[in-house]
């Protein structure tokens, strides 16, 4: 009964309390998988956003990892922390903080990311370097963003996207700036998607299309951050009209809680100080994607309508001489 007595106690010290024995996984993590490492998501890339929101002890770690990720896989936790000048339990706190669920979840995800290459940052870029250098680095930052941000696409977000479009009447892509060009690429592709499709430059004008929307309307919303406001502010008038949408966005944000179902498409790329190319690149390949899906999807006398089509605009702009030319 002492025992007992003291176990409850709210006064008993938390030095007195049993710790946790190292090395075993945080259980609060396993029910949060958004917290999970992605094979898509390169993990050097992961660390260096999660930097700022890190505590001191655990950037030092993360030093430890970006100045040599190679030996990190072949360390012991222990080591790891004698190398960071840190306890044990703080390297646990930092493989949590970009997203692993252990150490030895972190040093496999590490090992797979480096047997993918590691990125080439813009941070990588000097000052002096010259018009090779600068070819090299951007095409291979650009090569392997791109791979990274296909290996995170859901296939499964994909396939419940292509389905809404293809129940769709019509269909209002909105975004502004950068994600603006994409909506005004995906409205190109309106003959693809099979129904009247609009991308209005001003939000006035996206505004007064959300609020004429009609429960078999479809909106996709874009936007990288996910928290444009104007954006924000267009899809959930849509919903309020009875519309469906569609978030393309580049990670957790407003805009993906609003949608009825949302795509993320991740990009080691900060569009905060950097001009959005990576980002930009990816979402007109994912506009591809469901354009294309929802073609093939609405049958071989569309694809008839679509291959005439292309013919007659071979003709017309005098690429061929026979409209039937294709």
């Amino acid at each position: 009964m002492p025992d007992a007595r003291r176990a409850h106690s709210p006064g008993r010290p938390k030095s007195l309390e049993r710790p946790k024995p190292l090395g075993k996984e945080k259980p609060e993590l396993q029910d949060k998988p958004e917290l999970q490492g992605k094979a898509g998501d390169h993990v050097l890339d992961r660390l260096s956003r999660a930097l700022e929101a890190m505590r001191p002890s655990e950037r030092r770690v993360a030093s430890v990892v970006l100045a040599d990720p190679g030996a990190v896989v072949s360390m012991s936790m222990a080591a790891l922390a004698e190398a960071a000048h840190v306890s044990e339990p703080t390297v646990m706190r930092f493989c949590a903080s970009v997203g692993f669920n252990g150490f030895q979840a972190f040093k496999f995800g590490l090992a797979q990311a480096l047997a993918l290459g590691k990125p080439v940052t813009h941070s990588a870029i000097e000052l002096d370097d010259e018009p090779a250098e600068l070819i090299t680095k951007i095409f291979d930052h650009t090569l392997n963003s791109l791979d990274g941000a296909r290996r995170s696409v859901d296939a499964r977000s994909v396939a419940d996207a292509v389905a809404l479009l293809l129940a769709a009447d019509d269909v209002l892509f909105v975004g502004q700036g950068a994600s603006g060009l994409l909506a005004q690429d995906a409205a190109q592709k309106g003959v693809l998607f099979g129904v009247p499709c609009a991308a209005p430059i001003d939000p006035h004008q996206a505004f007064m299309a959300a609020a004429m929307a009609t429960p078999r309307t479809v909106v996709v919303a874009i936007s990288n951050t996910g928290r444009t406001t104007s954006v924000l502010e267009v899809a959930a008038r849509a919903k309020r009209s009875g519309a469906k949408v569609i978030a393309l966005v580049g990670g957790p944000s407003p805009l993906l809680d609003l949608a009825d179902t949302g795509i993320v498409l991740q990009t080691s790329e900060d569009t905060n100080i950097y001009t959005p190319t990576i980002s930009r690149l990816a979402g007109l390949v994912l506009i591809d994607v469901l354009a294309t899906g929802v073609a093939i999807r609405r049958g071989p006398q569309h694809l008839e309508r679509l291959r005439q089509m292309k013919g007659a605009l071979s003709a017309f702009r005098g690429s061929t001489s026979d409209p039937d030319d294709v």
